[in-house]
This record gives C-alpha cells, structure tokens and sequence, in this order.
C-alpha cells in the first residue's frame, strides 16, 4: 500500500545521517528567508539596472507589519551592542588621560598642556585597541590649529574623544526616541524599565517587584527633574508629555543611568550612583522612618525630621503650599522631587525648584523682602538653640555681594545660576544647619588643615 511505502522511506530517512549544527543553522536560515519572501512578496523588474546597482531605500514598516518591526528592533539593538563595546568606558578614559599628561610636549601655552604628532603615535600605540581610531592624521590635523611647534591641545584631544564617547548617550536612548527631537514621557519610562534588567539581576531574587517598582519611580524622577520647565514642556503635549531630546543627553543623571548597564559595577559605585538598588533602598528607607504614623503620607511635621531636622518651618510651609499635596501630606513622588533638588543644589533644575518656592510673591524675582522673610526663621531657630541671632542686614549684604545680579536690587533665577553659588545662598535662606556651615566656613577650613597636618606628621 501507498501509505506503507512512505511510511518505510519515512523511517528509513530518519535513521539517515544527522546533520551537523551548522548544517541545521543554513537550513533554518533558507527555509526563513524562503517563507520570508514569500510572506513579503519579492518584486521583480524588468530593467536591468535592478541588478547592478545596490537598493538604497528602505521604507520603514508599517504598524501592522509586525514581523519587519520585530526584525528592525533586533537589527537595530545588535548594531548598537556592536557599537557599544567600541566605545571607552570610564577606566580606560583615566588610563588615555594619564598618557597624554605624560607624554605632553613642551613648552605649555600658559596652563594648557600640549602633545606633537611623534608623542601622538606613542600614545596611540599604549592605549589600546580601542582608541586606535581616535589616533590617526586625519584627526591631529583636525585639531592642529596655529601652535609654532606643530602641536594640538591635549585637553581638545581628550574632549574629541569624551565627545565621541557621548555619542553613547544618543545610541543608548535612541530607540526611545519619539519624532522631531522629543522624547515622549512613556519612551522615558521605557528606557528606565529597560536600565532595570541588568540591576536587579544581582540580587536574584523575585521578591524584589515592589524594589524595582520604587526604583523605577525613582529613575524616572530624576530623569523629569533635572530639565529645565520639564512640567512645561509636558502641559504643552496633551498626549502624556514630551521632553527635549537634547535636554536628556545634557542631563547629567543620564550618565548615572546607562552606567548601570556595566555588569561588573563595582558595590562603591552602586552606592553613589542615585538610580542604584542600594540607592533605591537608602531613598526609600528614609521615607518609611519619617512617616511615624505609617499611612503612606509624609505630613508636615514628619517632614520636618528630614535630614538634621534644620529646615525652617517657613520653608516647609511652601513646600506644602507649592507642591502637589493629598489632604495635606506629600506622596513618596513628591517627596523625591523635594530629595532630588536639596540633594543637588549646585543643579540649574534644583534652583529652580527652590526658587519657585523662595519667590513668595510670584514676581520672578527674589528681593529684600523674600530675603528678610525666610531668614527670620533661621534667627528664630538661633535664638531657640541659644546662639546670637546674626543680623540681616549683614546677610542680605553677602548675598547680593556673592550673587551680583543684573539688578542691584533683584535676585533673579539666572543670577542664582550665573553666579554658581545658588546653593550656598538657598541653604543659608532655608537650613539652619546650611546657615551654620556659611557662617563658620573659616574655622572649618582651618580645622580640616589641622587634622591633614596631624595626618602629615604621623
């Protein structure tokens, strides 16, 4: 019978010679390039121009092509793997830095070290493979500008390759990029779930969702927080809210972020980096002491404890007059914008935060009434812990003195930030203890000479 015959030639066929891995891998790759084409439809022409000259379009797939959307993804993340690991990471940047200082060709341009095209090769050639491609003619001559010796700034040199290396940045984040230069709030939110994988795996556990769920929250923080008019930008976008892609690479929290993909990431530099677990939980672990009445919510007067315990009541009331609030208390989303910006004060972001909150008058500007106004306070809490209330004159004197804002008589938001002492002037005005630290930063540079002396001498 039929069904005997291919039955046998069936099992005959089985007991056959198997095929090598190889052997299996190019006839899975034929079969789906096969059913490929054929699900594609594979077009053929006439002229034969088609056959010599090389297709240089590609149009992008449509949304319900699914299967070439999935193709583009895996393509795309492939290449930049690929490209990834041609890049330098921080170790290797320190050792190209400390070639370059040593082989800097005299004499220096005032501070500016100088390198020529003979120490240029040595260089390249003990820096390794990767930064081969950095170390060629085309790009001294590059930065080869009108030195009488033929020689480039080492400093432009290394900042050509920190350049090239933030180009990382971009590639990183580019498959979250929304069109026209924008990146959508939900890509943001995306790019943060993906940094996750790597993280968590260290602990191992599956226990760790609510970990993951608090980190992401904080990630996404500290991504929205540090751009400028973030909340801005959002209200613009009815769609759920779009961010400048350019503000994201100029976000210096981002490098914190891909940091996290390094494996090997040592525990000291989890500890510092803020979207680490170990920050996640030193973050986290501060909010749940504060809430003494365990209801998820930070009150004013628990909020208060936060840090030394010195922040200003008046402070503190425009924290909760400005900020979002439910029935009076804070969630743990506000509280890490408010953790962010007293964290990083130097920070243009941070300022502004702060600065909304000190412009009691809404006029843009702080002047010598929003001054008097918060430092009171701080005499009060003087006067309270039995110290000698400093005078405010004084005071509003070394703060215009260190701010010098356009306006004799107006601290605008720039001025803060031009004059890079926002956060010196923003503790003095809101942190007893901040206050404390100004006001007595002499003895305190002396005693730390004397403890480095007492070090020398042992």
């Amino acid at each position: 019978m039929d069904w005997q015959r291919s039955l046998r030639s069936r099992l005959a066929a089985r007991c056959g010679p198997k095929k090598s891995e190889q052997e299996l891998k190019d006839e899975e790759m034929e079969l789906f390039t096969k059913y490929y084409m054929e699900w594609k439809g594979e077009r053929r022409s006439g002229n034969a121009s088609y056959v010599n000259i090389p297709r240089f379009y590609y149009r992008l797939p449509a949304e319900d092509e699914i299967l070439l959307q999935k193709l583009r993804e895996e393509s795309r993340a492939v290449f930049l793997q690929r490209k990834s690991r041609e890049l330098l990471d921080n170790e290797e940047l320190q050792n190209l830095w400390f070639l370059l200082d040593k082989h800097q060709t005299s004499p220096m341009i005032g501070e500016e070290a100088m390198i020529n095209y003979e120490n240029f090769l040595k260089v390249g050639e003990k820096a390794g493979p990767k930064c081969k491609q950095f170390f060629t003619a085309k790009v001294f001559a590059k930065l080869l500008h009108n030195d009488p010796y033929g020689r480039i700034s080492i400093m432009q040199f290394f900042n050509y390759v920190m350049r090239k290396g933030f180009r990382k940045l971009h590639s990183g984040t580019h498959p979250y990029f929304a069109t026209a230069g924008w990146f959508r709030k939900i890509f943001l939110l995306l790019l943060c779930l993906h940094s996750s994988k790597k993280v968590f795996l260290l602990s191992g556990s599956s226990q760790n969702r609510p970990l993951i769920e608090v980190t992401n929250c904080m990630r996404f923080q500290a991504l929205a927080v540090p751009l400028d008019n973030v909340r801005v930008v959002w209200a613009v976008d009815s769609s759920g809210g779009k961010i400048k892609i350019q503000d994201i690479l100029a976000c210096s929290f981002l490098d914190d972020l891909l940091e996290l993909r390094d494996e090997e990431l040592s525990k000291e530099s989890q500890e510092t980096n803020w979207f680490s677990a170990p920050s996640a939980l030193r973050v986290y672990g501060q909010y749940l002491n504060l809430d003494k009445d365990h209801n998820g919510m930070l009150s004013k007067e628990e909020l208060s404890r936060y840090g030394t315990g010195t922040l200003t009541n008046i402070f503190l009331d425009r924290v909760f007059q400005e900020c979002l609030t439910y029935d009076g208390e804070m969630d743990y989303k506000t509280y890490l914008d408010f953790v962010l910006a007293l964290e990083n004060r130097k920070e243009p972001a941070a300022l502004q935060y702060i600065f909304k909150l000190l412009d009691i008058e809404n006029k843009g500007y702080l002047n010598v009434f929003s001054l008097n106004y918060f430092f009171r306070a701080i005499q009060e809490q003087m006067k309270i812990h039995g110290q000698e209330p400093v005078s405010f004159q004084d005071v509003k004197d070394e703060i215009f003195d260190m701010v010098k804002p356009k306006d004799p008589y107006k601290i605008s938001l720039q001025d803060l930030i031009n004059s890079s002492q926002g956060d010196t002037v923003t503790s003095i005005l809101i942190d007893l203890n901040g206050f404390w630290t100004y006001e007595n930063r002499e003895v305190l540079v002396a005693s730390d000479n004397d403890n480095t002396a007492d070090v020398d001498d042992t």
